[in-house]
C-alpha cells in the first residue's frame, strides 16, 4: 500500500489562496478538489474522500477558492459561492501550479467537485483539456458550467443521492449537454450530504474506481 507523506500547507496564486496538498509514495495521479457551496478544505466529507483516494495512490490537493476576506463577505452575502467563473479562474490557477511543481508536475490531474465546485471543475477542465484527464462530481451542480459543458473532454463521472431529486434533474440535463466519456451513477437511499450510512463510503469507492480507469499517464 502507497504510504502517504505529510500534508504539506500551500499558498498559491496572487490571492495567496490556501491548500493542503498531499502526495504519496509512487503516486499515479493528483486530484484536485473543488468544495462546494458554504464550504472549505476543511470538509470533512471532502478530506474522507481525500483519504480514500490517497491510499488508493493517489495525490490530493484540497484548496480554498475564496480569500479569509472574501469568506467573510460570502458569510453575509452568499454570492460568492455562485460566482462560477470566480471558482473556476481559481481553480484553473491551481491547475496551473499543480502541473509547475516539481512534486506533481508529472502527474495526471483530475478533479473531484462538490456542489457548485462542479460546475466549476468542469469550467476548468473545458479551458485546460491537456491537463484535466478526469472529473468527477459529488451532488453537484453541473449545470452551472453552461455552455463550458459541451468543451469538457475529460471523462466525467456524476454521483448525485437517489433523494436528491432537483439535484437529479440537474445532473441528467448536464449529462446530455456533455459530449465526453460520461456516467451518471445514483447511490441508493442518499440525500444531498451522503449523511446516511455507508453512502459517502460509495462515493468514495466510485471516485477512486474512476480515476483508476481514467487518470492516466499524460501524453
Amino acid at each position: 500500500m502507497n504510504v502517504a507523506i505529510a500534508e504539506q500547507e500551500v499558498k498559491i496564486g496572487r490571492n495567496g489562496l490556501s491548500g493542503d496538498l498531499v502526495v504519496p509514495e509512487q503516486a499515479t495521479g493528483v486530484v484536485l478538489f473543488a468544495h462546494g457551496s458554504g464550504s472549505s478544505r476543511h470538509s470533512t466529507r471532502n478530506r474522507y474522500v481525500a483519504g480514500i483516494l490517497q491510499q488508493g495512490g493517489f495525490a490530493t490537493f484540497l484548496l480554498d477558492l475564496l480569500t479569509p476576506a472574501e469568506e467573510e463577505i460570502d458569510m453575509a452575502t452568499a454570492h460568492l459561492r455562485f460566482d462560477i467563473n470566480l471558482l473556476a479562474e481559481r481553480l484553473t490557477e491551481a491547475a496551473d501550479w499543480l502541473d509547475s511543481e516539481s512534486a506533481t508536475g508529472d502527474l495526471p490531474i483530475g478533479c473531484f467537485g462538490a456542489s457548485t465546485g462542479a460546475g466549476a471543475a468542469l469550467i476548468t477542465a473545458s479551458e485546460r483539456p491537456s491537463l484535466i484527464k478526469a472529473i468527477v462530481s459529488r451532488g453537484g451542480r453541473p449545470e452551472l458550467a453552461g455552455a463550458a459543458l459541451a468543451g469538457v473532454q475529460a471523462p466525467t463521472l456524476l454521483i448525485v443521492g437517489s433523494r436528491d431529486h432537483e439535484v437529479i434533474e440537474f445532473n441528467r440535463k448536464a449529462l446530455v449537454n456533455l459530449s465526453c466519456d460520461k456516467e451518471l451513477s445514483i447511490v441508493p437511499g442518499a440525500s444531498h450530504l451522503f449523511e446516511e450510512p455507508g453512502t459517502l463510503q460509495e462515493v468514495a469507492r466510485l471516485a477512486r474506481d474512476w480515476f483508476k480507469r481514467h487518470l492516466n499517464a499524460r501524453t
